[in-house]
């Protein structure tokens, strides 16, 4: 007699970091997409200068938060605590969150870089807690759904910070000054607080070892980035290069911004934008398990590179294209942002799960700085510059894939 197997559900775990991503989300882009707006609020007698200082805030606030993350990881590794220094970060991030009601560039600088230190106290940490939950031949699904979670607030942050800037504050809409901008910054603090609290009912989960009653004989977290599998190394390669040319998402929006459309009509691409990572995250994720991760990072960073250069070319004739290529560009991060995790926690050495995932993130931090950089003074001298840029780093990114990287059998 057959036996009725039930379908397999996440751990507890998985659901629990996934409605964290999920609050802390709508916290984050209720203010993100309008940052590019609020610093222009700020600079207005100083318009020339807003490309270098919008690339100065992303890349250094992306890059030195992103230096913690491997270490984040290796010490949670050793510890063998994933929870304490996941609800630490997270309630970093939404204390940062008050910075923004001090109009300043520096201020800015400042929420956004204490933002992204608690994301890199927490992400190697909670990514580490997801592996962990998750059987092997489920990783790609368990981190697709994540990402999912993660987006879909995106999404929702989005919508609530559209009908605010458009039908309860437009102020912030015409961008008539800092000050406009100061009630999203204050509602953003709710959800922010709603995602740190759930976390608490997550459980630290004892990683699966061949001895786990032996501690002498368990795997020892490795920083010796040499001595990690050759095909992770170059992976972090790709990464690193792909990331050269992968500027801050401000780049786009303020693209957007000077081709012409209102604040409002570029918060709704945005929103479409994460409705549609949100909806095919998961789905790219369960097909990673299935055909493995190389194909769908392939065919995620190639489309990255179309988009980005059909930015570069799109002048204000042909803005309505934006409408196209924002959801497009919401593929090509449903097609690799969990995906990239799953490759890297089933090729990471036994013991090193969390360090190894740091590494990852810490090398797509540290390479945001110049990518940052770059892109604001290319954008100064050339705004279609930082895209065409960034299309040619993703094609060198797709051949080191291509031709170097295999791919473990799963």
């Amino acid at each position: 007699m057959p036996e009725n197997k039930a379908k397999p559900t996440f751990h507890r775990n998985v659901i629990i970091t996934g409605l964290t991503s999920f609050f802390t989300d709508i916290s984050s882009e209720m203010i993100y997409p309008i940052l590019q707006g609020f610093i222009a609020a700020i600079m207005k007698a100083q318009g020339a200068f807003l490309g270098p200082v919008l690339g100065i805030i992303e890349g250094v606030s992306e890059s030195t938060a992103s230096l913690l993350k491997v270490f984040s990881g290796y010490f949670s590794d050793k510890l063998q605590k994933r929870k304490a220094p996941t609800i630490i970060g997270y309630t970093l991030s939404w204390a940062a969150k008050a910075l923004f009601l001090f109009p300043s560039w520096y201020t800015v600088l400042g929420a956004r870089l204490f933002d992204k230190v608690g994301k890199g106290i927490r992400t190697a940490p909670r990514d580490a807690l997801i592996s962990e939950s998750t059987p092997k031949e489920q990783q790609g699904k368990a981190f697709g759904f994540q990402r999912a979670m993660d987006f879909a607030g995106a999404f929702m942050g989005a919508v609530v910070c559209f009908f605010i800037v458009k039908y309860l504050f437009p102020a912030a809409d015409k961008m008539t000054g800092p000050s406009a901008f100061y009630p999203i910054f204050i509602i953003s603090l709710v959800p922010a607080f709603i995602g740190v609290s759930v976390l608490f009912f997550a459980k630290d989960t004892e990683p699966k070892t061949a001895n786990n009653n032996a501690n002498a004989d368990k795997p020892k977290p490795n920083l010796n980035f040499r001595k990690y599998d050759r095909n992770l190394q170059l992976f972090f390669l790709a990464q690193f290069v792909f990331t050269l040319g992968n500027s801050s998402n401000q780049f786009l929006l303020l693209r957007s911004t000077n081709l012409g459309f209102a604040l409002s009509s570029v918060l709704l691409m945005y929103i479409i934008f994460n409705f549609t990572t949100s909806v095919f995250a998961a789905q790219f994720g369960k097909l990673s398990d299935k055909i493995g991760c190389k194909k769908p990072l392939i065919a995620g960073y190639s489309l990255y590179a179309v988009v980005y250069i059909a930015f570069g070319f799109i002048t204000a004739d042909t803005g309505y294209l934006l409408w196209v290529f924002w959801p497009i560009y919401g593929l090509y991060y449903a097609m690799t942002e969990g995906v990239e995790k799953a490759f890297v926690a089933r090729t990471a050495p036994e013991g090193s799960k969390g360090t190894a995932l740091g590494f990852y993130n810490t090398i797509v931090g540290v390479g945001l700085l110049p990518a940052s950089v770059i892109a604001g003074f290319l954008f100064s001298f050339l705004p279609s510059a930082p895209f065409v840029f960034g299309g040619i780093m993703a094609v060198a990114a797709v051949a080191i894939l291509s031709f170097t990287v295999k791919e473990a059998q799963h």
